[in-house]
């Protein structure tokens, strides 16, 4: 007589939703969103649910809908979203501090969900986990409609890292915390890896929010910080986030630019460090001198998204010496969600605001 094996179930928590949720599910490349309507999700035991206070739209979401970076339709763009929480799991969830997450509690979350058990995650780089997934860029269906923040609510996953967030800060500055802000954070722990930035020279390739993002945690930390931009308004802008004209070689090159990685090498001293962290769609080749590399001493690193502690940091200092510098300018234009066609077709313009916002029901 044959063994049948039966996979285990998993506990799921049922959340009847009343008006149902609603998604904006891009279809592909040249087709207007459709809206699904979600009556409910089944929570797994260590899933939250979050009603989105507003996303922002970022220039990869404008590059997937251009059909620039590779995406499997159907499926809800975005991740950089701030919300409340409305339901967990039966377990429960806890935030990246530690303290378990309670019904109403304003969040963030990372724009990843990994697994913590492999040996990416546990050297430190979840958002290259094993079996990582992404907000804002799986197909829907194997994990519920309500995959990315561009819809009415968000159904995050075990493993994804949450951040409570303060009352006292507006949403423009904390749905992009998430995306760039928390990139930028990553981007200038990784140099301070190399040396203390109190006194050192940074330059900045790329005055976008990851860039001026970057120029205004690098001017917190005691560096003398200069943003090179090809647009003149930008690097106007930058001089809002503490950058200026440094005259000196510099210790630290952040590329965020994804066009100048060569320019960055070339330009850092002896013994620096260059983090690279821009990710333009369609990468031009690099030749890099490897012999100059070594001979000079230096040491390139690539950043690609953060980790947990990232994002609750770069949460730490938007409320804290960020609010010197003017991230609540950053959003340029709030429209409601069911305008979502136009908000990305404004998003790519070449004069369009740094961060466009979603807001639900509006």
């Amino acid at each position: 007589m044959g063994t049948s094996l039966m996979r285990p179930a998993v506990p799921r928590t049922d959340v009847a939703l009343r008006p149902a949720a609603l998604a904006m599910v891009w279809l592909g490349v040249g087709h207007p969103h459709e809206t699904i309507a979600v009556p409910g999700v089944a929570l797994a035991d260590a899933d939250v649910l979050v009603a989105v206070e507003m996303s922002t739209i970022c220039d990869s979401d404008v590059d997937t809908v251009l059909g620039l970076r590779s995406a499997p339709a159907p499926l809800v763009l975005g991740h950089e979203s701030v919300g409340r929480v409305i339901a967990t799991g039966h377990v429960g969830a806890s935030a990246v501090d530690g303290t378990p997450l309670r019904i109403g509690d304003r969040v963030v979350w990372s724009a990843t969900v990994s697994c913590a058990n492999c040996e990416r995650c546990r050297r430190g780089m979840p958002q290259q986990c094993r079996s990582l997934a992404e907000y804002g860029h799986e197909r829907i269906g194997a994990h519920g409609d309500l995959t990315g923040a561009f819809g009415t609510h968000v159904q995050l996953r075990e493993g994804t890292a949450i951040v409570r967030v303060p009352e006292s800060l507006p949403a423009v500055v904390l749905a992009p915390a998430s995306g760039a802000t928390a990139t930028a954070w990553a981007a200038v722990a990784r140099a301070r890896r190399d040396r203390d930035l109190e006194g050192a020279s940074v330059r900045i390739y790329g005055a976008g929010l990851v860039g001026l993002s970057a120029a205004a945690i690098a001017t917190e930390f005691g560096a003398s910080v200069e943003v090179f931009d090809r647009d003149p308004s930008r690097r106007e802008l930058a001089a809002r986030y503490g950058a200026g004209s440094s005259g000196r070689v510099p210790d630290v090159v952040i590329e965020a630019s994804g066009h100048a990685v060569a320019a960055a090498i070339d330009a850092v001293d002896l013994g620096g460090t260059v983090v690279l962290t821009g990710r333009p769609p369609r990468p031009e080749p690099v030749a890099l001198d490897a012999d100059g590399i070594v001979r000079r001493l230096i040491t390139v690193s690539g950043v690609r998204d953060y980790s947990g502690t990232d994002l609750a940091e770069a949460v730490a200092f938007l409320a804290g010496r960020g609010r010197a510098y003017p991230f609540a300018e950053v959003v340029g234009d709030v429209r409601p969600l069911a305008d979502i066609d136009d908000a990305l077709r404004a998003a790519s313009a070449p004069d369009a605001p740094l961060r466009i916002g979603l807001i639900p029901g509006r």
